[in-house]
């Protein structure tokens, strides 16, 4: 399956790139981190019979450029509210997996007229907002670390084991190769943002429709996470895909697409 070619814009300042594929109502993707708009080779391939998909390079991931060290997630909500606009789009399905779903949860704080419906995959209120302060200590600690090891080194040590549940060796090549490519500034304030972040204040305000999509054998986000996201918005519906790991969109991509698909439609 061929990969859909980058286009790129300039958005206040920042060199972006992003995949863009289909006619229809609008989807947007956002990667998490240590991804890039690669890892939904699926989703573009498989959901733009009906739908136009956009996934982007978030700045600090994949083609596009990286951000100041001052950059937090709300400047990324920013960055993409702009972005969006610059592309005509207004109103759209915005699906994020992991970092992504916590970036999608800030766009909706910043700028909710943008979102039409949410699908938040494998993702957290933060680490700070979802999980234990140890381990948040821990996950940042080793991030700041790895950030600066050799990437052969680190890809060894994070592909597969912690995105997928049961990778093929095929999938786990294609995860090494997007995954190879990081960019260390972004590793880095990636993770601090995911440290620093509780979204849990807004999670009772979101008055869309929400998609929750977990791997059932996600271990970075594990599905006590996903109950308490459907606990605390109104109306949210939780699907589990069986088999799937954290990066569950790549490892049981039908499973994802089809729930997306009835989603965006419905």
């Amino acid at each position: 399956m061929d990969l859909v070619p980058l286009s790129r814009t300039t958005v206040a300042g920042h060199s972006v790139a992003y995949r863009i594929a289909g006619e229809g109502p609008p989807i947007v993707l956002l990667h998490g981190f240590l991804c890039d708009s690669r890892c939904w080779r699926e989703q573009l391939a498989g959901l733009s019979d009906h739908f136009t998909v956009l996934a982007w390079d978030a700045p600090g991931a994949g083609e596009s450029s990286d951000p100041p060290e001052s950059f937090t997630i709300a400047d990324w909500a920013e960055v993409l509210s702009a972005f969006l606009h610059s592309l005509g789009i207004e109103r759209a399905t915005v699906c994020g997996l992991s970092w992504g779903g916590m970036l999608a949860q800030e766009l909706y704080r910043l700028d909710p007229a943008r979102i039409a419906r949410l699908v938040l995959a494998d993702t957290y209120a933060g680490w700070k907002g979802s999980l234990p302060p140890e381990m948040v200590e821990k996950r940042l600690a080793r991030c700041y670390r790895d950030a600066a090891r050799p990437v052969e080194e680190v890809a060894a040590e994070w592909v597969p084991a912690e995105f997928f549940a049961d990778a093929s060796p095929q999938l786990a090549g294609e995860m090494a190769n997007v995954f190879s490519d990081f960019h260390p500034i972004g590793f880095r304030l990636m993770a601090r943002s995911l440290a620093e972040t509780d979204t849990n204040d807004l999670l009772p305000s979101v008055e869309v429709p929400t998609l929750l999509l977990w791997g059932e054998r996600d271990e970075r986000s594990p599905l006590s996470v996903a109950e308490r996201f459907r606990a605390s918005i109104r109306g949210a519906r939780l699907v589990v895909l069986a088999g799937a790991g954290h990066v569950s969109n790549m490892e049981a991509p039908a499973l994802f697409n089809d729930a997306v698909r009835s989603f965006a439609r419905a």
